[in-house]
């Protein structure tokens, strides 16, 4: 994501006090965030943290770390996935087996775990693994990578533009109970982001 805002100066914080209690209490707890993991290790933190960073095209550390906390929650919670394809394994086991499969192309590549590679290398391993190209190896039995890559990109998307950060760049105004919305075409509200040229 490009570093320059069309809203340089637009904070969607500045605007919580519109916010019911029990919605300022979980938008203002995207922007804290610890590094205790309820499923993921250390090692597969920090390759989420590397492929997460590379798919976002976003080294903040606050907005990923965001992003690892979204992912561990929704594998320690393991509420079930809705849908998924016959072939595609469970959620934590797709996750698990495929950051194994990562860092383990690292590895292969240069003898050192994914996420010191540098972001060539990583990225030249993103993409085999996101057209299902590459080469087949242990970790990566039973484990679709497309699927694994889609369901990462899933996962990171809607953390990322959850994040009161990336609300503040692209000019999204946060929620919108209880003051609504400008139902004219054209009109602004007057707590929205005005874009600068």
């Amino acid at each position: 994501m490009p570093k320059n805002s069309y809203y340089p100066t637009y904070d969607v914080m500045d605007d919580q006090k519109e916010w019911d209690p029990h919605t300022r209490s979980i938008v203002s707890a995207r922007l804290v965030r610890n590094q205790s993991y309820g499923f993921v290790s250390p090692v597969e933190a920090e390759t989420l943290r590397a492929w997460c960073s590379l798919l976002m095209d976003d080294q903040r550390g606050e907005i990923i770390q965001f992003i690892l906390c979204h992912i561990d929650q929704a594998l320690t919670d393991n509420k079930g996935e809705g849908q998924r394809k016959a072939h595609v394994p469970p959620l934590r086991q797709l996750l698990r087996q495929g950051l194994k499969g990562v860092d383990e192309a690292g590895w292969i590549a240069s003898s050192k775990p994914f996420f010191k590679l540098d972001e060539v290398d990583q990225r030249q391993i993103m993409l085999q693994i996101s057209s299902d190209s590459y080469p087949p190896t242990p970790a990566w039995d039973g484990i679709p990578q497309k699927a694994f890559f889609h369901k990462v990109l899933q996962l990171s998307v809607e953390a990322y533009y959850s994040h009161p950060l990336v609300w503040s760049e692209i000019g999204f105004g946060g929620p919108a109970y209880p003051k609504g919305y400008v139902l004219e075409p054209g009109q602004l509200d007057p707590w929205e982001a005005v874009r600068k040229p």
